[in-house]
């Protein structure tokens, strides 16, 4: 069974950092692409970044472009999330999600497996 397993979350002061981790398991995604999606409290699901897996293309959201890196490793089967100069409405559930197509999506409904997320908590 395809399983998707984030970890690395919690609680990191106003401009400090964290590294989230997606970890793949059941098959692997080398000819697909993965991404990382969040929601905040009372708000919808929004992405954040994409990374094409054989070719490394990446893609952001405009509202995270300088401060998050989104990263894979090939062979632990892995995709990473760093993020820097968290801010506090950075705030939310963080969540990975893989798609059996090369193409970069930023859409939900364009992928195909989904984790169980993580939770980020910037603090003042």
């Amino acid at each position: 069974q395809v399983q998707l397993e984030e970890s690395g979350g919690g609680l990191v002061q106003a401009g400090g950092s964290l590294r989230l981790s997606c970890a793949a398991s059941g098959r692997t995604f080398s000819s697909g692409s993965m991404g990382w999606f969040r929601q905040a409290p009372g708000k919808e699901r929004e992405f954040v970044a994409a990374i094409s897996w054989s070719g490394g293309s990446t893609y952001y959201a405009d509202s995270v472009k300088g401060r998050f890196t989104i990263s894979r490793d090939n062979a632990k089967n892995t995709v990473y999330l760093q993020m820097s100069s968290l801010k506090l409405e950075n705030t939310a559930v963080y969540y990975c999600a893989a798609r059996n197509d090369p193409r970069i999506a930023e859409r939900q409904y364009e992928y195909d497996y989904w984790g169980q997320g993580t939770q980020v908590t910037v603090s003042s």
